[in-house]
């Protein structure tokens, strides 16, 4: 089985971005870091189930889990458009 390079560097970018994305949280208190740091370790889940070859066999998870990724990085953007 040979490594998807696109996949992961997708998945070391996703780490980092949570990693900052907490990081930010922990030093500034900024919610909407925190979420987009959550948004993007759901997409690493999703890196690491395809880059395991478990692609097809969690198909239906991986949609789930990447909706719900988006969804929190458009109500942090929202939140954020709209902040009084």
């Amino acid at each position: 089985m040979a490594i998807d390079v696109i996949v992961s560097l997708n998945l070391i970018l996703c780490i980092a971005i949570f990693l900052l994305g907490y990081w930010c949280y922990a030093k500034r208190q900024n919610q909407m870091a925190l979420f987009v740091g959550i948004s993007f370790a759901l997409f690493g889940i999703s890196h690491i189930i395809t880059l395991l070859g478990y692609t097809a066999k969690f198909e239906g998870a991986m949609i789930i889990v990447r909706l719900i990724a988006y969804l929190i990085v458009i109500f942090a953007l929202y939140k954020l458009a709209f902040k009084k």
